[in-house]
């Protein structure tokens, strides 16, 4: 690629939940990147197209956009029943990617796509866009600079609209297109994330997932799991879509010989709030509230999914990678699910060493 010529970007997945969102991140980078062509997927769904690129070259496959072949990478919104092949033979065609989280229902259908990655040499990016949030990065930096002492726990939770909302006919619910539910399509965030911020592996999974609320779906609305890390560390998490409107709660609580945090990632008005407690050597305790400035960047996920695509476009460019999603992050992510339903299923901790 030329280190001055717009990135030509095929869209993949029009009406995916979040495909108007990610072309919003897309028009805060127009001078790197170009969206070029349509593969509109769902059917051929268009009903959310913004009228900028209903001019664009259209095609019904994938085989028809690779013959066409004026593109240099694509971002993949499709459901898991077709993503993975979809970033095969992309990767194979040596076309970058950026693909919509979890990217596959489990770690065995993603096979295919790590291989093709890994082999290919791409860039690549997954929509972990947490990755990329400033708080979430403040968190990384106290662990590893030991201001928590020894990490002792992590709490987290993630709790939002509930099925009724979408309608539970949604190809999110239906277990022949995505495979799996909750976890796979939300959990995942913060379980993505739990591995970046701490840098440990999960040595064990204790869970139970199911369909608690009222509504019935062919895969579970939410659930509860219990976490043993590498370095001692204990983790939980609790989640589901449970609220009875479109609404969404998220915390985290991580505590350590040395100081604890609470992390609220999206209070209204602010870029998340972190309110840290610490020791008392002498008369004052350690006690701070600390704001991060609001985002207003607008699309999906704000600034982060600008700072997540402007990485993806300079590896392309360069060769030189600092994308924080990777193949194998992206792997360890669907392992560390797989090991959830796992111990879910058989009622049973499952031992293991992910991440």
């Amino acid at each position: 690629m030329s280190a001055t010529a717009r990135f030509r970007l095929a869209f993949l997945g029009v009406d995916h939940p979040h495909g108007s969102g990610w072309r919003e991140s897309l028009q805060q980078v127009e001078s790197d990147i170009e969206v070029v062509a349509l593969m509109p997927g769902f059917e051929g769904a268009v009903t959310s197209l913004e009228e900028r690129y209903a001019g664009l070259p259209r095609f019904a496959t994938l085989d028809d956009l690779l013959a066409w072949n004026q593109f240099d990478g694509a971002l993949v919104c499709l459901p898991n029943h077709q993503s993975p092949q979809t970033v095969a033979h992309l990767a194979s065609a040596g076309k970058h990617v950026l693909a919509e989280k979890p990217v596959a229902a489990s770690a065995a259908d993603f096979a295919s796509a790590h291989e093709a990655l890994q082999r290919s040499g791409v860039a690549f990016q997954t929509g972990y866009l947490w990755r990329y949030d400033a708080g979430a990065e403040r968190l990384r930096e106290m662990v590893r600079d030991g201001r928590f002492g020894k990490l002792i726990s992590v709490e987290m939770s993630f709790v939002t609209s509930d099925v009724r909302r979408r309608g539970p006919e949604h190809y999110l619910f239906d277990p022949n297109v995505s495979g799996r539910g909750f976890f796979n399509w939300l959990a995942c965030h913060w379980l993505d994330l739990l591995l970046f911020i701490t840098g440990q592996q999960v040595t064990g999974v204790t869970a139970r997932v199911g369909t608690f609320g009222v509504t019935e779906t062919g895969v579970e609305d939410g659930g509860a799991a219990i976490l043993d890390l590498s370095g001692g560390v204990i983790a939980t998490f609790l989640g589901g879509y449970w609220l009875p409107r479109w609404a969404g709660e998220s915390h985290w609580s991580l505590r350590g010989s040395e100081r604890w945090v609470h992390w609220s990632p999206s209070k209204p008005g602010t870029g998340g709030v972190l309110e840290i407690h610490g020791p008392q050597p002498q008369f004052m305790a350690m006690e701070e509230t600390f704001a991060l400035p609001a985002d207003s960047t607008p699309g999906y996920g704000g600034a982060r999914s600008v700072r997540l695509i402007q990485d993806w476009i300079a590896a392309a460019r360069t060769g030189q990678s600092t994308c924080r999603n990777t193949p194998d992050s992206t792997r360890a992510t669907l392992q560390l699910l797989d090991a959830i339903y796992t111990a879910s299923e058989t009622g049973r901790r499952v031992e293991c060493a992910i991440g």
